[in-house]
């Protein structure tokens, strides 16, 4: 047992102490300042390419006078970023109110000779402290003294109910930490004790948690390695038809142009336009309307997943749970509501119901407040719950009987005894409960060992905890001397466990057939980390076995070399501690899974922090809050699918998104590069162009971002990690669109310029309605990509879709109708406008007759694999 002085520490021991050992304060991490969250957003890798194009913009509006582009590119720049930050601001804002910890909680010591109370965050290291039930750990220490001590650590472990003592015979050989050892932030579940403080602060083992919680991980999201992927990609075929126009342009210029024979100026000024017309194309490949794009649909989803329950401070985590493919999960809080419930209880005598409820009631001495939270033991609480749900409460029996003496339960006897003068029989009773073992031997004998010891060893194979009433009439007043006497009447067997959450098993089971792994990581026993697996679906007795699970001890032992064959195939680490968590997402990492974490305690912050995406409990602690990217304000496992599910439907209307502003770049670039081969001009102005760029950026940007998640998303896998965001269907979808609308538009202006040797405001005002109404038709074409229906059916979901499309038909109609010389058109008739819709829409009628023979083949080929098997 640790030395120290019974009368507390002097006032220079305080001083020095605190001088050597610091404050018993954990440093909380640091906010992100404002200009840190909005410079991160120029990270991004996107943005830095639309940086690089508003330069090059720059310059070539310097020389022709014309800064439309430019300005177009910085204003999308500025709203992407803008958006972004003040989105995840306002989130960091809602969350901090949250998740504010108070350190002035009074604590009892004892200085100099005299017991005091104090702020916890003047606890020193060596002070005597006094701790009793329902009262917080200040700051790691050893037991002096423990009378009936119960903690409930599972904000570091994960266990409720865990028995401490000073006895070192007693000491449990498994527990995660010595049965003598508090630690700060567990709480007395009942009992009291006296503890001397071995660390304060940042030391405690829940400081060393909050360090390792506030560590930055350098794990790249899922979609930033897709975006820096695009970018380069981009990068490199802009530069390579940049060079490919200048060679053509520059060489017809030069053999056919006859340029050699011009002055030097005059060649200089040829080869500088040239230049500029290739640059143009660098900037013409940028989609500036992607980053926006993307950041509005971040944080729409941001805020209508707070709608479910999921507060996201990260807003990147939003597309990140759609890549998502293993799932760490703690059991206490997460998988079970971490409170105990007598789930069975056994009669085995013929004691009254009313008689047995009073013995019940007044050998417990927890309460039930008037929300019916048990204050207590939650075990005895357990009990009191049992009674009033069966129709007993337990305040009127009390009130009636009359208590003789009380034994309390220590670990040592395993047993609590109470002497009572009933208010029902009139009868002196002695009341025990304890340990079914010790509580058996006190009774007399009644024929049903058997049957007690099997419905035991079934209880106990379900990892549940036993608890055994028993009673006898005594005229003794000591508890000792009538429990010594014998002959007890063994009335009853309660079988307690924290039950699992009602809607775990189906959230579960929707994880597993999206193809998404989970695991529990968990400080209980192995007994009861694989019956909750049981329960929830996730263990199956004759697949799993040792191979899929793994104690805290055994992980330890191991190297990392010998985990990585092995981890992907756990499903349950129990015994666990803090830092265990954290290896096994590192771990997990290494074999190129996306990991998120779920976990509601202290224990849980540093694997929070390392994971891909970090899942905090709305009622869990302000540590793990601090590490997570999404806290679930309903603390429900279901609100992580539900999370799953908005991740890969945003995935997906990113994509969506990608495919459609590259085929309108790919029309455009194409287009532009045989105009310079034959030396013909853009027929469009540029306002026009502006006008075209609000539908390419805001407007679609908008109506993908307002495409509202689709439960269908849960049928397919994960997706690969490197799989590049621009997928083989993807492409071929893209060129297909992209080489139509080239052909239409080439042919229009070919077929006008041959015929007839020029071009009309009228045939000039009908080409660019073409334009315009082609992007609007294509839009169905992306918002159909990769669905398993009509692209017309979900009307009432998609009204913001379907709303945003007419506002860009009717912009464009009166555009044309009322533009006049602004947008350089002339009004059409009826029967022009019919022919431009009318045509321009079998490109959306083409797009949904081939996904539905697609749909249909894919049904034929399922239908065959079913029936062959």
């Amino acid at each position: 047992m640790i030395r120290y002085n019974p009368k507390g520490l002097t006032t220079p021991q305080i001083d020095e102490s605190r001088r050597r050992h610091g404050d018993n304060v954990i440093t909380p991490p640091k906010d992100d300042s404002a200009w840190r969250l909005l410079l991160e957003k120029f990270r991004d890798p996107i943005i830095r390419i639309l940086l690089l194009a508003a330069v090059l913009s720059l310059i070539i509006g310097f020389v022709h006078k014309d800064f439309t582009e430019s300005v177009g590119i910085i204003c999308a720049i500025i709203l992407a970023t803008c958006v972004g930050f003040w989105f995840e601001w306002d989130a960091q804002r809602r969350f901090r109110r949250l998740n504010q910890v108070n350190d002035d909680i009074p604590v009892k010591v004892m200085r100099e000779g005299s017991i005091r109370e104090i702020p916890r965050r003047d606890v020193v290291t060596g002070d005597v402290v006094y701790i009793e039930s329902g009262e917080t750990i200040p700051a790691d220490g050893e037991l002096v003294e423990a009378v009936s001590l119960k903690i409930n650590e599972s904000t570091l472990t994960g266990e409720p109910e865990v028995d401490k003592t000073v006895n070192e015979a007693d000491f449990d050989p498994e527990a995660t930490y010595p049965s003598n050892a508090v630690l700060r932030g567990t709480t007395v579940a009942d009992g009291y004790g006296v503890m001397v403080v071995t660390a304060v602060g940042d030391a405690t083992e829940a400081g060393r948690v909050t360090e390792q919680s506030t560590v930055q991980s350098e794990e790249q999201t899922p979609l930033d390695r897709q975006l820096t992927r695009l970018s380069r990609l981009i990068g490199r075929l802009g530069i390579l038809l940049s060079a490919l126009i200048f060679c053509v342009m520059l060489g017809k210029a030069i053999f056919a142009g006859g340029l050699l024979e011009s002055d030097w100026l005059t060649i200089s000024q040829h080869v500088l336009q040239i230049f500029m017309v290739s640059v143009a194309i660098i900037v013409m490949a940028v989609p500036e309307g992607l980053p926006m794009s993307i950041t509005l649909s971040l944080a729409m989803s941001m805020r209508r997943m707070l709608k479910t329950n999921n507060l996201v401070r990260k807003m990147h985590a939003c597309e990140t749970m759609g890549a998502v493919t293993v799932i760490c999960t703690d059991k206490t809080g997460t998988l079970t509501q971490n409170r105990m419930h007598v789930q069975e209880l056994i009669r085995y005598d013929t004691l009254p119901a009313r008689e047995f409820a009073e013995v019940v009631a007044l050998n417990t001495t927890a309460f039930l407040d008037a929300e019916g939270h048990i204050i207590g033991n939650p075990t005895e609480g357990a009990l009191l719950e049992w009674m009033r749900a069966g129709g007993e409460d337990y305040e009127p029996l009390r009130a009636e009987a009359k208590i003789v003496n009380r034994l309390t339960f220590s670990t040592e006897r395993k047993y609590m005894a109470t002497i009572i003068e009933s208010g029902i029989s009139g009868r002196r009773i002695l009341c025990v409960k304890g340990a079914p073992e010790i509580v058996r031997t006190m009774c007399a004998p009644d024929g049903k060992d058997a049957q007690v010891a099997e419905q035991l060893l079934g209880f106990q194979s379900r990892a549940m905890r036993t608890l055994a009433v028993a009673w006898a009439e005594t005229a003794s007043d000591d508890c000792l001397e009538a429990v010594k006497a014998g002959g007890l009447h063994f009335a009853a067997v309660a079988a307690i466990s924290d039950p699992v959450r009602e809607d775990v098993p189906a959230a579960v089971a929707r994880c597993l057939e999206a193809g998404i792994g989970i695991k529990i990581v968990t400080g209980d026993t192995p007994a009861t980390a694989r019956e909750i697996a049981r329960q929830i679906g996730l263990w199956n007795d004759a697949a799993d076995g040792e191979r899929n699970h793994i104690t805290g001890t055994e992980f330890a032992a191991m190297s990392d070399e010998e985990l990585l064959e092995r981890v992907q195939e756990l499903k349950i680490m129990s015994r666990a501690r803090p830092l265990d968590k954290q290896r096994l997402v590192k771990l997990l990492q290494q074999r190129g899974e996306v990991v998120a974490v779920t976990g509601d305690g202290t224990n849980d912050a540093p694997a929070l922090n390392f994971a891909n995406v970090g899942l905090s409990m709305g009622s869990g602690t302000s540590v793990a809050k601090d590490a997570s990217d999404i806290t679930l304000l309903d603390d429900s496992f279901a609100s992580i699918v539900t999370a799953v599910m908005w991740g890969r439907s945003l995935y997906r209307n990113i994509q969506r998104f990608v495919l459609f502003q590259l085929t309108i770049n790919f029309a455009a670039i194409t287009i532009c590069f045989i105009g310079a081969l034959f030396g013909t001009d853009m027929p469009l102005t540029v306002v026009q162009i502006l006008w075209v760029n609000i539908i390419m950026d805001t407007f679609a940007a908008m109506a993908m971002a307002s495409l509202p998640p689709n439960p269908e998303v849960m049928r397919d896998k994960p997706r690969p990690r490197d799989e590049f965001i621009i997928t083989p269907a993807m492409a071929r979808t893209l060129f297909t669109c992209g080489a139509a609308m080239v052909v239409v538009l080439l042919g229009m202006l070919f077929r006008w310029t041959i015929l007839q040797g020029g071009l009309t405001v009228e045939q000039l005002t009908v080409f660019f309605s073409t334009f315009v109404f082609l992007q609007f038709w294509n839009m169905f074409n992306a918002k159909g990509f990769e669905t398993r229906h009509s692209v017309f059916t979900c009307l009432g979901g998609c009204r913001e879709f379907f709303l945003i499309l007419a506002a860009i038909g009717v912009g464009q109609v009166l555009i044309v109708e009322f533009g006049g010389e602004v947008f350089r058109t002339e009004p059409l008739s009826w029967m022009q406008w019919a022919e431009v819709i009318g045509f321009t829409s079998l490109l959306a009628v083409g797009g949904e007759i081939i996904r539905a023979i697609h749909r249909k083949r894919k049904a034929y080929r399922s239908f065959r694999v079913l029936k062959s098997l």
